[in-house]
């Protein structure tokens, strides 16, 4: 699942997500149009706007033990010049993990819809000295994405928090590059040690079956993590 393409300068990227509405606009809402099912909210609608309690609940040191933040870069299988998408980057916990992994010439999308939290994220990445993270401010309905860019669309922890989340996900369909993939990292739906409570939790087979509705199949999945299923989805059926 690994690609490779051309270094790409920062300004172009960001060119490219201020031209990315036009884009994927259009075609989420022709699929949309097709498909009138009910919305499939979030499970969990929860302010981020104290980032200070964020960073000491999202990075806090014992959360490498079970997000294992290395093992799961490495399992996207990127490399130098791929483009991902964090969406729902929040603090920035995985991005210094991703900058590395498509260094040189690649760049990580950092995406939140929190205004603070995109604060915190350009703060983080001057600190940490990763020159190839752009923090995006979103919009919930809207990642802003530039079309047909990103390698790999990273939604981490955060499914549960998208409302309307099978046009969301159409729309996404849009911003991969030959061969990418959107990968969704959540906790099982089941009483753990960590994480929201059962109730604010999607099911595996919850995700996988929205997410043929939106028109993905399931391409592949790590079983490595203890609390969480780790999917990847590509367009189509086969």
């Amino acid at each position: 699942m690994r690609a490779t393409r051309r270094p790409i300068g920062r300004a172009a990227i960001v060119a490219a997500i201020l031209l990315a509405p036009v884009a994927t606009l259009s075609r989420g809402d022709r699929a949309t149009a097709q498909s009138p099912e009910a919305p499939h909210d979030a499970t969990s609608h929860q302010s981020f706007t104290d980032v200070e309690r964020w960073k000491r609940i999202l990075d806090d040191p014992k959360r490498d033990e079970w997000q294992k933040p290395q093992q799961v870069v490495e399992a996207l299988g990127l490399g130098p010049g791929n483009i991902v998408a964090d969406l729902g980057a929040g603090t920035g916990y995985l991005e210094r993990y991703l900058s590395k992994a498509v260094a040189p010439g690649g760049i990580v999308l950092a995406i939140d819809t929190e205004p603070e939290m995109v604060r915190q994220l350009g703060q983080r990445a001057l600190k940490e000295g990763t020159a190839n993270v752009v923090p995006v401010l979103a919009l919930p309905q809207e990642p802003f994405l530039p079309p047909g860019r990103a390698d790999r669309v990273l939604i981490v922890d955060t499914f549960h928090h998208i409302d309307d989340r099978i046009r969301y996900v159409r729309r996404l369909a849009d911003a991969l590059a030959p061969g990418g993939s959107v990968v969704i990292i959540d906790f099982h739906k089941r009483p753990l040690p960590v994480g929201p409570p059962p109730e604010h939790k999607l099911a595996r087979d919850f995700v996988v079956d929205e997410m043929k509705q939106a028109g993905f199949r399931l391409a592949d999945e790590k079983t490595f993590l203890p609390y969480h299923y780790f999917l990847f989805f590509q367009p189509g059926t086969k």
